[in-house]
C-alpha cells in the first residue's frame, strides 16, 4: 500500500464550469432549494476525503458553494477540459506530488460516496497506475449499442484495455441478421466517469500531446492509455444515480430527490 497517501486521506475535486450548450448555468440550476454543484459537494463530503473542494470557472459559483459552507476556488475559464481545471486545483491547494485527488464530475447530484472512497483506495493501493475509474455491469441491450454510453474492456488484473462508445467487446456470435439477440457473457462493461489521480500525474497530464483515438472517440481517458499510463478499475455492482446533462435530466433528479 502507498502509506504516505493513504495517512494523508484524499481530496475530491469537483470541477464546475458555467457554461453548457444543453443546460444553461447547470453549476447553479436549483435542485430542491440547492444549487445541483452544493449538492454533489455534500454527497462527497459523505465520503472519507479529507477534503472537498469546488473547482470552478465562474465567481457565481464560488460565492452560491461559499454561501452553503462548501469550499470553492476560482480557476482560469481559459480551460480546454477538466483535467486541465483539476491540474490548477491542485497547484492551488499545494497538494504534494503522491497526495490522491478524486475526480467528480459536477453534474452528479446522485454520486454514491462508497464509490468515491473505493476510487480512491484503489490508486492508493495500485501505485503502479497512474489513474483509477470505475465501472458497472451493463443490463440492457439498448445501453450497449448507445453511442452515449462509454463501454469500456480490461484485463484480469482490472488495468483498463480501451474505452469506446462502440459497444465493446463485439460479440462475434452472438448476432442474428446483423444485430445483437441479447447481451454477451459475462457482461460488458459501462464506464463511470469518475477519476482517481495523483497530483503529480495530473499536473503533468495537460501537456500530454492528445491522441489520435482520444479525438477519434471524443474520450480524453484514452490519451492517458495511447501514452503508455495504467489505469486501474473498480468494478461496482451498485448502478450509479443518473446525471444531469440536459433539462430532461434535471427533472428526473429532482423527482428522484423529491
Amino acid at each position: 500500500m502507498h502509506i504516505g497517501a493513504s495517512e494523508r486521506g484524499f481530496t475530491v475535486v469537483i470541477p464546475a464550469r458555467m457554461a453548457s450548450s444543453r443546460l444553461p448555468n447547470k453549476p447553479l440550476a436549483d435542485i430542491g432549494g440547492l444549487p445541483m454543484v452544493v449538492r454533489v459537494a455534500q454527497r462527497a463530503c459523505q465520503s472519507d476525503a479529507r477534503q472537498v473542494v469546488v473547482a470552478a470557472d465562474d465567481a457565481r459559483i464560488v460565492q452560491a458553494c461559499q454561501s452553503h459552507g462548501v469550499n470553492a476556488l476560482l480557476t482560469r475559464q481559459d480551460h480546454l477540459s477538466g483535467s486541465d481545471r483539476l491540474a490548477e486545483a491542485c497547484q492551488l491547494l499545494g497538494l504534494e506530488a503522491d497526495d490522491v485527488v478524486v475526480n467528480v464530475q459536477g453534474d452528479e447530484p446522485l454520486i454514491l460516496p462508497q464509490l468515491i472512497n473505493d476510487v480512491a483506495l484503489l490508486l492508493i493501493e495500485r501505485p503502479e497506475a497512474s489513474m483509477s475509474t470505475a465501472a458497472h455491469a451493463i443490463e440492457s441491450l439498448e445501453e450497449f449499442m448507445n453511442p452515449n454510453v462509454v463501454k469500456l474492456v480490461m484485463d484480469a488484473r482490472q488495468w483498463a484495455l480501451y474505452f469506446s462508445r462502440a459497444p465493446i467487446p463485439w460479440w462475434r456470435d452472438g448476432q442474428s441478421s446483423g444485430s445483437f439477440r441479447s447481451l454477451p457473457t459475462p457482461a460488458p462493461l459501462r464506464h463511470i466517469g469518475i477519476y482517481g489521480y495523483r497530483a503529480a500525474f495530473l499536473s503533468g497530464f495537460p501537456h500530454l500531446p492528445p491522441a489520435p483515438l482520444e479525438t477519434m472517440e471524443s474520450l480524453e481517458q484514452l490519451r492517458v492509455l495511447w501514452h503508455g499510463h495504467r489505469i486501474a478499475v473498480h468494478v461496482t455492482e451498485q448502478v450509479p444515480g443518473p446525471g444531469v446533462d440536459t433539462p430532461e435530466d434535471l427533472e428526473r433528479v429532482r423527482q428522484l430527490l423529491g
